[in-house]
């Protein structure tokens, strides 16, 4: 199990320090309990949605929020300590998780992306466990207000690109329906092939101005970048993502590249994200150390 941060303890209250550790342990336990129940629930409803053409709108809007302020609670429980900022792998997936569901959630109240909470929810859920359970040795950050800018660029950039990528998964699903002409069941519920492609080309634009933003911090805010660890790595990952996205989004401006090519290109350049991340923060933190 996770060993949970003892902070916000007063040491002239010996009784205080003794309960302030379990009383945080328990409210981000109990938090991201019901975050996930909430998570599920929004699910349940956005499912029989589109199955049963029941209008669940309003269900889904309800629990999604509710989970939403209760996976906050949780990730601040976990990620905070007096000692610091925890970055590691599953408290930053947490964090991640939590940011894209606010963004989609927020987005489609004038998008139609509700087909996008099918696969973002359980994500979010399955984050939020992960967690709870797995224990990171990785050391606390004490961060500067540069530092800590460029790392909420960093995950802003990382949630739109990867609801980019959801949209492409749908989009490539719809693409493959329509072309063996099966018209029914979810394709029904989803918009046109055009909008999902405009939608996913906004999401690719914002989540490519906010990768640019990254790089740049990445370069100005750390004193040694070429000596801190992971960070060349992911910066050169980042880098080759971000080559990919300008070529997409070229390509859909000058050639009007639409379709596969766009499917492709956008899971391509989220691919070089994912590895450049998740790889290196695994490396780091259970194969180097």
């Amino acid at each position: 199990m996770r060993h949970f941060p003892t902070g916000f303890i007063n040491p002239l209250n010996p009784s205080l320090a003794k309960l302030k550790p379990l009383v945080i342990m328990q409210v981000t336990v109990i938090s991201g309990l019901f975050a996930v129940f909430f998570y599920l629930m929004g699910s349940v409803f956005q499912g029989m949605n589109f199955k049963s053409n029941k209008e669940t709108r309003s269900q889904v809007f309800i629990f999604g929020g509710l989970a939403v302020l209760a996976h906050a609670l949780s990730a601040y429980g976990i990620i905070l300590s007096t000692d610091g900022f925890h970055f590691g792998l599953f408290e930053i997936s947490t964090l991640i998780t939590l940011s894209i569901s606010l963004s989609v959630l927020v987005s489609s109240l004038r998008k139609p992306l509700q087909i996008l909470f099918l696969g973002l929810f359980p994500l979010a859920a399955i984050s939020i466990v992960a967690s709870l359970v797995i224990r990171s040795d990785y050391p606390p950050t004490n961060m500067s207000l540069s530092l800590a800018s460029h790392v909420l660029i960093s995950i802003l950039a990382y949630s739109f690109i990867t609801i980019a990528a959801l949209q492409a998964g749908f989009l490539a699903y719809q693409d493959h329906q329509l072309k063996h002409g099966h018209t029914g069941g979810l394709i029904r519920k989803l918009p046109s092939l055009q909008d999902m492609e405009a939608f996913l080309f906004e999401l690719v634009w914002v989540g490519q101005m906010l990768l640019t933003l990254t790089i740049a911090t990445a370069f100005l805010f750390f004193d040694d970048i070429w000596g801190t660890d992971g960070v060349i790595h992911k910066t050169v990952f980042s880098l080759l993502a971000w080559i990919v996205f300008a070529v997409l989004l070229w390509g859909r401006h000058q050639l009007g590249w639409r379709g596969q090519t766009a499917i492709r290109g956008t899971l391509s350049g989220f691919a070089l994200l994912i590895i450049g991340f998740y790889g290196v923060k695994f490396a780091l933190e259970y194969l180097i150390s």
